[in-house]
């Protein structure tokens, strides 16, 4: 047998959903997970709490975004 290429946090879902929606759903995640720069302090602080939450964790803002990025 050959060897496959794993496909990043996807790769959990093992050989259901297709590669294409696995290859989007990685975009997706990583972009949510990053560390983004918060309007109020400049630092690259700002991290996801829940969908559409976005919380500094230098100065402690706290403020809605869209679901996946702070902007």
């Amino acid at each position: 047998m050959g060897k496959t290429k794993k496909s990043g946090a996807a790769a959990r879902y093992g050989a259901r959903y297709g590669s294409t929606i696995k290859k989007e759903f990685n975009k997706v995640e990583k972009l949510s997970k990053a560390k983004h720069a918060c309007p109020s302090c400049r630092k690259k602080t700002l991290k996801r709490v829940s969908a559409g939450v976005w919380e500094c964790s230098k100065c402690g803002t706290k403020l809605a975004g869209k679901a996946y990025t702070p902007e």
